[in-house]
């Protein structure tokens, strides 16, 4: 019998629970927090730009050749495009849910490797980049100007400069996207004057592309030179420009009576925003979002606070007239959600303890049972951890329900050892040897019931089967841990604190058996009426 091993050596069997909460405990300090399970199939995201192309050029040429190769990777469910008439491609493939992203990332971008020689060379040298997409957004951040003192494209440059990559290394953060205008240097053309020098958009197009580069302008004193050359230096060229007098100095052509034709002579040149497409305003001042996107497994309220504590540093750098505030924050959902859980789960502790007590009535007795609830739950999240869940709703909810059922292993074992220290006069060991004799068996079953309803729910298949995989598993483990416990730990501590005594050791709860002895009286007649009727039943 392997409680008989327990019994007679005490100490293991507080070692074997201890053993339980330290792994537990472990287990809780690594287990990331969410709201709910991961639920959302993994996504790939497939970026490219043909500058100049209509949607439908870009549908043909690009899209079309980067789908063909993408359909079919392994674990794909499906695949949209969306082609825009800025020249800008974007393909989403989503996966099966619990496809690892990071080796679907790496399938498609195999596939996309095997279409690049097939898409237009502009395409080609603007380059085609594979993502793994964020689709949980844990914070959106909003950078603004009170005043208006500074407008939306210098709090976009600066934001993209100075922010985002600094967000970016925050541990537990996937992606950061800014939502806004960054600057760029924007080439107005007049069609007449094209048109007069028979000129296109391309060949200007081609001129700046030319001259606004970076060239390794060599070394002056490197061999083979002659003799005499005392030092060698590189020669530094000014090579990208950043002024628009610079750009305007472009040179696009020249005429047949040799007349220079500058970029200032076919276009205006100005600074302005990359994009007009996106404009956000805050109480009308000019305003710049931040998605920040959670990474797969991270724990959400670490990474939050992480990312306000890194904004409020950086706040101290920001120029005059530039303010942030964070007004979409899903961790204050998250910490509402989780905190209301954990008082149901206090509050049901606290139930089960009263009931156990008022029908026991001792203090030793309570006792037992109630060590046998936190070694259960708490040793449950070392078994969380190993099957990568996380502590969310549903799990949380998951050890509410379990409460009550994992005492009862506890309660089968010390009842039958109280009910024979009653009847025959036992000591509490010896009483404690015969009950499990009785009770074994029986307290396998029970957990092996148990587990056998619940564990089938974590091979139900999609979405719902993912929803409810965590919640069923989290009671399966709590309930075989209670029923390993009831077989070391309780019989340990029956034999080991157990009194010969008399049940009520307080003056209120003889109130409460005189009316419940009522209660079972009329209860025990009733069953013994339909006994002896059993036509009536």
């Amino acid at each position: 019998m392997i409680s008989g091993f327990f019994i007679e050596r005490p100490i293991f069997a507080c070692v074997v629970s201890a053993f339980i909460v330290i792994a537990g405990l472990g287990g809780l300090r690594a287990l990331p927090v969410s709201a709910y399970p991961d639920i959302i199939p993994p996504q790939v995201s497939v970026n490219a730009v043909y500058p100049g192309a209509d949607a439908e050029t870009i549908a043909e040429t690009v899209a079309g050749p980067l789908e063909q190769e993408i359909n079919g990777v392994e674990g794909m469910l499906y695949m949209n495009s969306i082609s825009a008439g800025n020249g800008s491609l974007t393909i989403n493939v989503t996966f099966a849910v619990g496809t690892d992203p990071d080796l679907a990332t790496i399938n498609v971008n195999n596939r996309v490797q095997i279409a690049l020689p097939r898409l237009p060379e502009e395409v080609r040298r603007q380059g085609v980049t594979v993502v793994k997409a964020s689709t949980s957004i844990l914070q959106l951040i909003s950078m603004h100007s009170p005043g208006g003192r500074i407008d939306q494209a210098a709090i976009g440059n600066y934001a993209l400069l100075h922010v985002v990559d600094e967000l970016r290394r925050v541990p537990g953060v996937g992606d950061v996207q800014m939502w806004g205008r960054e600057y760029s240097m924007r080439v107005w053309l007049r069609p007449d004057k094209l048109a007069e020098l028979g000129l296109t958009p391309g060949d200007v197009a081609e001129a700046i592309r030319q001259q606004n580069s970076q060239f390794a302008s060599g070394r002056v004193g490197a061999a083979p030179m002659n003799e005499g050359v005392d030092f060698t230096f590189a020669v530094t060229a000014e090579g990208r420009m950043s002024d628009p007098a610079q750009f305007e100095s472009i040179i696009v052509t020249t005429t047949d009576a040799g007349a220079i034709v500058r970029l200032r002579d076919v276009a205006r040149v100005e600074l302005g925003a990359q994009s007009y497409d996106f404009d956000a305003q805050v109480n009308g001042e000019p305003n710049v979002y931040i998605a920040v996107f959670l990474q797969p497994g991270a724990n959400a309220l670490e990474t939050g606070s992480a990312i306000e504590q890194r904004m409020n540093e950086l706040a101290v750098d920001f120029p005059d007239g530039l303010e942030f505030s964070i007004p979409y924050n899903t961790n204050k959902f998250v910490e509402l959600s989780i905190k209301e859980v954990v008082k149901t789960l206090f509050e049901a502790m606290v139930l089960v303890f009263i009931v156990v007590l008022l029908f026991l009535q001792r203090w030793r007795a309570t006792m037992i049972p109630m060590l046998a609830v936190p070694v259960s739950l708490i040793g449950t999240f070392s078994a969380m951890y190993l099957l990568g869940f996380s502590i969310n709703m549903l799990t949380l909810f998951g050890m509410v329900l379990a409460i009550g059922i994992v005492v009862d292993d506890a309660i089968v074992v010390l009842e039958n050892v109280e009910r024979i220290m009653h009847e025959e006069h036992l000591p509490p060991y010896e009483a404690t040897i015969k009950a499990m004799r009785q009770v074994t068996g029986p307290v396998i079953a029970i957990v092996l019931v148990l587990c056998a309803v619940f564990v089938p729910v974590a091979f139900v298949g999609g979405m719902t089967g993912v929803m409810y995989q965590q919640f069923a598993i989290t009671i399966a483990v709590s309930v075989a841990i209670s029923g390993l416990v009831a077989l070391t730990l309780t019989p340990a501590l029956c034999a080991l604190l157990l009194k010969q005594e008399d049940k009520a050791q307080f003056g209120w709860l003889q109130a409460f058996n005189r009316w419940f002895g009522r209660i079972t009286g009329r209860y025990t007649k009733g069953v013994t009426f339909f006994l002896r009727h059993g036509v009536l039943t």
